[in-house]
């Protein structure tokens, strides 16, 4: 079943193709009219700012925190009920060094607030995060995808693994286009990697 669109879409593999090419394409609207600037880095208002951008033509939740529980095989992010205090809490954070950053990315993804899209949108706000404190970003075709999803399981009992994947990856060709664009890619995301599973509350 695919999720409901605005485009009507019933099959949820056409609504993947749709919506791929549509996020890389805001995505790029994005990068080139610097509209993430106005952005408020690290926050998750600017996350959810970035999510509505490549979204809202899509979805109607885009950039809206979801509704339902989540889970992935035997791991639940957080649950709706605790949330909001969880976004707050992440927003306090500290993101003044590569570990700090990193810290908060995880604890961005276990918190996964969206109910679709969360790691394009937390991708971009993580680069976001890097550029603005440390003046690199991710080279995410340098990044081993398989191995990234395998690390990002692991990583809220041990984040070592994801740090230093991500680390390897980093460059400072901070305002490189075809750079940015490689975090947009949705295979790195967990669809058709691991089965979801949601509870409408």
């Amino acid at each position: 079943m695919a999720l409901e669109n605005k485009f009507g879409i019933t099959n949820s593999a056409e609504l993947a193709r749709v919506e791929e090419r549509i996020s890389k394409r805001k995505a790029l609207e994005l990068f080139e009219n610097n509209f993430i600037d106005d952005f408020e880095i690290g926050k998750f208002s600017g996350l959810a700012k970035i999510h509505r951008f490549l979204f809202s033509d899509i979805y109607e939740f885009a950039g809206d925190i979801r509704k339902m529980n989540v889970v992935k095989g035997n791991f639940q992010f957080v649950p709706v009920m605790h949330l909001g205090a969880t976004l707050k809490n992440i927003d306090y954070m500290r993101q003044s060094t590569y570990e700090e950053i990193i810290k908060k990315y995880v604890a961005m993804n276990i918190a996964h607030p969206f109910r679709e899209g969360n790691g394009r949108s937390t991708r971009i706000w993580l680069d976001c995060i890097l550029k603005k404190e440390l003046e690199v970003v991710i080279q995410w075709q340098r990044v081993d995808k398989e191995e990234y999803l395998i690390a990002m399981e692991r990583s809220p009992e041990n984040e070592e693994e994801i740090k230093s994947l991500l680390k390897k990856a980093l460059t400072n060709q901070v305002e490189d286009k075809e750079v940015y664009m490689q975090g947009i890619d949705a295979s790195y995301g967990y669809e058709g990697f691991y089965a979801f599973k949601t509870q409408d509350l």
